[in-house]
């Protein structure tokens, strides 16, 4: 598995009353509740699979987040595309489905996503609902 590569994830995200919000602890958080979850992906990803994890939690918090604030993105077809390219590359999508699960929940509880807080976890949520296989 190699590293990411191209475009950078984002690393932080605007909220309807334009403040901006630092992606990147918030992606770490997941990623450790994730390992947690799914240790086994650790032994078998690595470094490079934690670099992936962060990658794709900013991508999927900031793509929430946009389409909570003003719906210029569609999370859920983000995320089905998103399940679709880790299907070919031999990542069990029920393992995106709980990394989705767990933002969601993380998501919820975050004060500095003020109003976007519930939207954004509920964006998630439909997210992983739509992947479901």
């Amino acid at each position: 598995m190699s590293r990411p590569s191209g475009a950078s994830a984002p690393t932080t995200a605007q909220l309807a009353d334009g403040s901006v919000i630092d992606l990147e602890p918030i992606a770490r958080e997941i990623c450790a509740q994730f390992y947690d979850r799914y240790p086994h992906e650790l032994e078998r990803s690595g470094d490079v699979g934690t670099e992936w994890c962060r990658h794709d939690n900013q991508y999927l918090l900031a793509w929430a987040i946009q389409d909570a604030r003003d719906g210029t993105v569609l999370l859920v077809e983000q995320a089905v595309w998103l399940a679709g390219v880790l299907e070919t590359r031999g990542f069990p999508v029920e393992q995106l489905i709980g990394n989705l699960q767990i933002a969601a929940e993380i998501a919820r509880s975050l004060s500095e996503l003020r109003d976007l807080a519930e939207p954004s976890a509920d964006a998630l949520l439909l997210a992983a609902a739509a992947c479901r296989p």
